[in-house]
């Protein structure tokens, strides 16, 4: 979760944000990517959790995204709820060279769901975007699933670094923003009821916020 109260709001943010989806859909050479700029040909599953805490900065604030990878788990169908719990954002990553990958997509939304707060930030994110020519899973579909989801979307390729750092950059503005628009609703309530004061907000999305983005969500950039 991310908190921010009156006394903590000159402070750093810091943003849960996991990785999910099939196992070799690329989830750990795009950290790796976005991280440390490197990248890895012949990685092997990630064994064991790993995280990178990456800093942005977002409108003069800067801003903490922990990353997290699903550590392999997936390969046997156990993330558990655990790595979900406090996540405010989530890439769900898919192949674009492999059809499956991208059918499970509703099993991990489900997932996600499941575990985590409804209103996680979101964005879909075919990746391989390299391997074009081996395409199975055309762009057209991936934006039309995004938009029926209500999903931000983006096609990546972790090999070149094409697209890695606007998709994590476009989650994490995201969860900014509807933070940010919290902040300012919480003003808004102080002003008329000072007792609030010192009361502590908790970054959870809501159906205002929700309908507040729906246009830019389903966008699409690929290469």
């Amino acid at each position: 979760m991310a908190f921010v109260s009156e006394e903590e709001k000159t402070e750093d943010y810091l943003f849960k944000i996991v990785l999910i989806g099939d196992s070799a859909v690329g989830k750990s050479n795009l950290l790796a990517r976005f991280a440390r700029d490197e990248f890895y040909p012949n990685s092997k599953s990630t064994i064991g959790v790993e995280f990178q805490t990456q800093k942005m900065d977002i409108n003069g604030k800067e801003i903490k995204a922990q990353i997290w990878d699903t550590a392999g788990q997936e390969r046997f169908r156990a993330v558990t709820s655990a790595y979900y719990r406090g996540a405010v954002g989530a890439l769900l990553v898919y192949d674009i060279s492999r059809r499956q990958t991208f059918d499970s997509i509703g099993r991990w939304l489900n997932e996600l769901h499941t575990h985590s707060d409804m209103n996680v930030v979101t964005i879909l994110v075919g990746n391989k975007l390299d391997l074009r020519d081996a395409r199975e899973v055309s762009t057209a579909e991936g934006k039309t699933l995004a938009e029926a989801q209500g999903l931000f979307f983006m096609e990546t390729s972790a090999l070149d670094s094409s697209n890695v750092a606007a998709a994590f950059q476009t989650v994490v503005k995201e969860i900014y923003n509807i933070l940010s628009r919290k902040v300012m609703i919480s003003h808004e309530l102080k002003k008329q009821d000072p007792s609030l004061n010192g009361e502590t907000l908790v970054l959870q999305g809501d159906e205002d916020q929700q309908s507040g983005t729906e246009a830019k969500k389903g966008g699409c950039c690929s290469s």
